[in-house]
């Protein structure tokens, strides 16, 4: 068994490719449109879909946004150096919501981003995710 996606439902679909493929690098690896369910789906990911997990973007056509809910957290993105990710993501336009620096309760550097939608993405330095 092994992870394939993580599904989000965005409310702007292209702008969400842009963030996505612009300011977080990601590619975009396909996208389809269902016009019998009234949807889109486009998959981005830092690799083809055969060797890792990919992000699952959800468009439902007419709908411009979701609650986010109190139960979802985060998309985490283990990143070779904290400070520079963030850095890229405020240069790319994007919104920074928690500068680098160690986690409160300890000393892993993370920083929190956040997609059109409101979205978190958490950057986790490199070789941390596994101690």
């Amino acid at each position: 068994m092994r992870m394939l996606h993580t599904m989000l439902r965005v409310g702007d679909l292209d702008k969400s490719i842009a963030f996505y493929t612009e300011v977080m690098g990601m590619q975009l690896l396909r996208r389809k449109e269902y016009p019998k369910g009234e949807f889109t789906l486009a998959f981005l990911g830092y690799g083809n879909e055969e060797e890792n997990t990919v992000l699952e973007l959800t468009y439902n056509w007419g709908v411009d946004s979701y609650d986010l809910g109190t139960a979802y957290g985060h998309i985490a993105i283990e990143v070779p150096d904290v400070y520079k990710a963030a850095d890229a993501v405020k240069a790319g336009g994007g919104k920074i919501i928690r500068e680098a620096g160690p986690m409160n309760a300890g000393n892993t550097i993370i920083a929190f981003a956040e997609d059109p939608d409101g979205y978190q993405i958490e950057f986790i330095g490199e070789g941390h995710v596994r101690k």
